[in-house]
């Protein structure tokens, strides 16, 4: 007798239920939400009818054209993800050459990892008291230091000056995730093909010649997810600058980020939805714009040429049958 054969694709699908229904519910219903009162006039604490504009795009062109706090949120945000994010994946990247050489050897590397990446499970209310506390003025720890070195007479008021505040700003977003970037870089390297390092070595490449002819090639794809990852994070980069400076977005709104903006124009004053609404869906289309450049650059140009190569053939083999 043949056996039936069974089907366990049902139980993938029922397992996968839970997912689906939070993410409609919490997930993908908002953002069509958001994405309709983008284009209406609702505003106001208490809920009114709401009606769309004559004009749909009038709260894009308000935001874009008239809006200069909304600007500036953006130079900003861009502004405080390039100064955290080069000398992060630069760190990163040093640290995963050196974790993953194999001709050092390095001992207690679980500790090393544990200890790098812990400022990136610690919440962000407690870094941004403690780096309150650290730049406290007219007395604080910094301040003191710099007095006892001899480097500053008077106190300095960290975070009412603009180039401080953005810089520290920056090192704190720096600080609490070059080691996430570490672990995820370290992850590929171990990913890649170990002959790969063994022909390098047998050819005579030296550690650095290895690092830069077969590491960073074979971590194409690895960077790619980096890349996109930091920067959708750093147009989302809320917490920090929203805990760290009272006011939010100070000193004269230069860590003022566009998610601190969102944040503002619909939670406070006059509750602006409709602008807030708005002005996230414009990130989204800066951040799908973003990923797809970045796709773009980093595709993998010799794939690309092979595949318009075979297309060329086979259009010609059509050509050709047609022909015959």
């Amino acid at each position: 007798m043949r056996r039936k054969g069974v089907s366990y694709a049902k139980y993938g699908y029922i397992f996968s239920l839970p997912f689906i229904l939070v993410f409609l519910v919490f997930s993908l219903y908002p953002i069509l939400y958001t994405a309709a009162i983008g284009f209406t006039d609702m505003k106001g604490l208490i809920p009114k009818p709401i009606h769309i504009l004559d004009n749909p795009f009038q709260n894009f062109k308000d935001l874009l054209l008239d809006n200069a706090s909304f600007r500036q949120s953006l130079v900003n945000t861009g502004l405080l993800w390039i100064i955290n994010f080069i000398p992060q994946i630069i760190l990163a990247l040093l640290l995963t050459a050196w974790f993953t050489n194999k001709r050092l050897n390095l001992k207690g590397q679980g500790t090393f990892k544990v200890l790098l990446y812990m400022p990136n499970i610690i919440t962000a209310s407690t870094i941004a008291v403690l780096f309150s506390t650290l730049f406290a003025y007219p007395m604080g720890p910094v301040n003191s230091l710099f007095h006892a070195l001899g480097w500053s007479d008077a106190p300095i008021n960290f975070l009412q000056d603009k180039m401080t505040a953005r810089g520290i700003v920056g090192f704190i977003q720096f600080w609490m995730w070059y080691g996430n970037t570490m672990i995820v870089l370290v992850a590929g390297v171990l990913g890649i093909n170990p002959a790969l390092f063994e022909a390098a070595s047998i050819d005579g490449a030296n550690g650095v010649q290895t690092f830069f002819r077969v590491t960073l090639p074979s971590l194409r794809t690895i960077m790619l997810y980096t890349l996109i990852t930091s920067m959708i994070g750093g147009l989302q980069m809320f917490d920090i600058p929203q805990l760290f400076i009272t006011p939010a977005g100070g000193p004269d709104n230069a860590t003022l980020t566009t998610s601190v903006f969102i944040y503002g124009q619909a939670f406070k004053g006059s509750y602006m939805y409709n602008k807030a609404a708005a002005a996230s869906m414009i990130m989204f289309v800066i951040a799908a714009v973003l990923s797809a450049l970045l796709f773009y650059l980093m595709r993998d140009r010799d794939a690309s040429k092979l595949k318009k190569q075979l297309k060329k053939q086979k259009q010609a083999a059509k050509a050709a049958a047609r022909g015959a």
